[in-house]
């Protein structure tokens, strides 16, 4: 299998809101989560693969939320499976904050025509 043909899972965070370590892993883990949901609706059989190869995951960052939302609207328009986290406001952020943004699993060649040059958190 070429790298593009893999399928792996992508986690992105927003840099900016200065979330502790386990705040952090916790949006991570609900990106990862929501996302995988929307993917099994969408394809069971790449879900399948996904967990029978080792359940890759690559985390990144960007800057802010609306940037944060511009790549869920563009995953979406692409009906690559995404789900994006909003904050319930009760430890660290406000109610309503957009933290992170889950992606996949899926195919790595449609990922990447979004995230290519994007920076690892």
């Amino acid at each position: 299998m070429q790298m593009d043909d893999e399928i792996k899972q992508v986690i992105i965070i927003r840099s900016d809101l200065e979330m502790s370590r386990g705040k952090l892993v916790a949006q991570g883990a609900h990106a990862s989560l929501m996302s995988y949901f929307e993917a099994e609706k969408m394809d069971k059989s790449i879900t399948k693969a996904w967990l029978e190869e080792g359940e890759k995951k690559i985390v990144l960052k960007v800057s802010d939320e609306e940037a944060l939302k511009k790549f869920y609207e563009a995953f979406k328009f692409k009906k690559i499976p995404a789900a994006l986290v909003t904050d319930a406001g009760l430890t660290e952020v406000p109610p309503g904050t957009k933290t992170a943004l889950g992606v996949g699993p899926w195919r790595s060649s449609e990922i990447n025509q979004f995230t290519r040059g994007m920076k690892l958190l």
